[in-house]
């Protein structure tokens, strides 16, 4: 792979990931509710996730789904219905007091929520198979130029997870009125039930 193609696909991977999405509003969210504590179990979440997305686009799988009505709809629904659920919690999470510890979280559940938001969105399958050809040079070898690519998105993903997830956990330390948190919490919820219902609507029309 030309250094060129790479160059471009690091920036342009940058770019898609700084947009929030409904993984970065999850990552924030862990982070404004519970501190630092579930930065290594999101970020591996959010690895994980974006790895068995690209994984199964260059498997073929975005092409199934995305000709498929049947299986598509169904990862869509799934997928909509998970972040709805995740948004009505973050909404009717309890608020500690600022001086009281946060209340024991599993770590596990962390990162399965990280993964799952990550992994089961048909957009990112869908537009990984339309986005990783781009850079790829069809007069070299195709798997070492793929794995090349997979890596590096996964590398950034994390990263920008971990950087999300570490500025938001400083601005939690300045959060000590609960009718802020309450609003920051709403906010999330709110925006990843918009996020889900999104997904559940998008090209129903």
């Amino acid at each position: 792979m030309a250094l060129s193609h790479w160059l471009a696909f690091v920036l342009a991977a940058n770019i898609l990931l700084a947009l929030p999405g409904p993984t970065v509003l999850l990552v924030v969210s862990y982070a404004l509710g519970h501190g630092k504590r579930p930065a290594a179990a999101v970020v591996a979440g959010v690895a994980l996730g974006d790895f068995t997305a690209m994984t199964c686009s260059m498997l073929g799988l975005g092409a199934i789904l995305a000709a498929s009505a049947f299986f598509f709809t169904g990862l869509r629904w799934l997928g909509g219905a998970y972040l709805i659920y995740l948004g009505i919690k973050l909404w009717r999470a309890p608020l500690d007091a600022p001086d009281m510890p946060a209340p024991m979280l599993s770590l596990k559940r962390i990162f399965a929520h990280a993964y799952a938001v990550t992994a089961l969105n048909p957009k990112s399958i869908v537009f990984f198979i339309a986005f990783v050809p781009q850079f790829l040079d069809l007069h070299r070898p195709l798997l070492p130029q793929m794995v090349i690519l997979e890596a590096t998105f996964v590398v950034l993903a994390a990263i920008n997870a971990a950087l999300y997830g570490g500025l938001a956990a400083m601005a939690r330390e300045k959060l000590k009125s609960i009718a802020v948190r309450r609003a920051v919490n709403r906010t999330g919820g709110g925006l990843l039930v918009g996020a889900g219902a999104a997904a559940l609507g998008w090209q129903s029309s």
